[in-house]
């Protein structure tokens, strides 16, 4: 044992001089992350990635994306997001320190994984430049994108980027996308319990969905929909939960690629 861990404070130590020159290699161009503010990216590494994984398992990739802009976005969907995903956002510079410490207490307390406490920021910067596979080097690089989107750019476009390219279910990006797939309505026509019910599936929407999961979901719904009562978006009335919060869902949004096929969904055509 003595051996192994003076092998790995050695490997650390030879380590620790390049590790900067590792993380860098793999970032975007601060130019490309600055053209953002002007720019709306039609592809994203998520994207990316899904397309890889749909080819792996002999799938022809889908992706229905839709662009608009934040003033034909349901307030109440923008409410619900905020209250669910990053009630700081508005106030913290990119990471919510206090929202990871709370996280990995969760975690730690229930022995699984909760959620990560990623803000809508670091959420954004994941998507679009690095997926979802897990390692340390790819969590430092995402925080240096961090960093410069929000240095870069106002909290109203890095809202506006993350709810036109977040993913929404199996091919579906982007809340226009999201609400046509799943209620056949444009994203300003949303309700309160519908827009409740898309954000419950950001977490993982390839399986906190009603197709799915109608039970999981249903119980992420009731969750966002106290958040919403709890942080003054709707009355604690129309939340109707009372004191105590739902129990909240395992994410498990960096995991199996493959996600369980939703009940009566064919394999989409040829081209899509």
């Amino acid at each position: 044992m003595r051996r192994l861990a003076l092998r790995l404070v050695a490997a650390f130590a030879f380590a620790l001089p390049v590790l900067p020159a590792w993380v860098g290699a793999g970032l975007p161009s601060r130019s490309e992350v600055r053209a953002l503010a002007g720019k709306n990216p039609t592809r994203t590494r998520l994207m990316e990635q899904r397309a890889e994984e749909a080819r792996a398992k002999g799938r022809r990739a889908r992706a229905a994306v839709s662009w608009v802009p934040l003033t034909r976005v349901s307030r109440h969907l923008i409410h619900a997001v905020l209250a669910s995903e990053d009630q700081g956002f508005f106030g913290h510079e990119g990471v919510d320190w206090k929202a990871i410490e709370e996280s990995i207490e969760k975690n730690v307390a229930r022995r699984r994984f909760a959620r990560g406490g990623s803000t809508i920021t670091q959420q954004l910067a994941k998507n679009l430049y690095f997926g979802t596979r897990k390692s340390f080097v790819r969590k430092a690089r995402e925080l240096v994108v961090t960093w410069w989107l929000e240095t870069d750019l106002s909290k109203a476009r890095i809202l506006a980027l993350y709810l036109n390219l977040i993913e929404w279910g199996e091919g579906v990006y982007g809340v226009e996308a999201a609400a046509r797939h799943w209620y056949g309505k444009a994203a300003a026509e949303l309700s309160v319990s519908e827009a409740a019910a898309l954000a419950a599936m950001i977490p993982n929407p390839r399986r906190i969905n009603p197709r799915v999961s109608p039970a999981r979901h249903e119980r992420a719904t009731r969750r966002v929909l106290w958040l919403m009562g709890r942080a003054g978006y709707i009355g604690r009335d129309v939340a109707g939960l009372g004191a105590e919060p739902p129990v909240e869902i395992a994410a498990e949004d960096e995991e199996p690629e493959e996600p369980p096929a939703e009940p009566g969904s064919p394999e989409p055509p040829p081209g899509t």
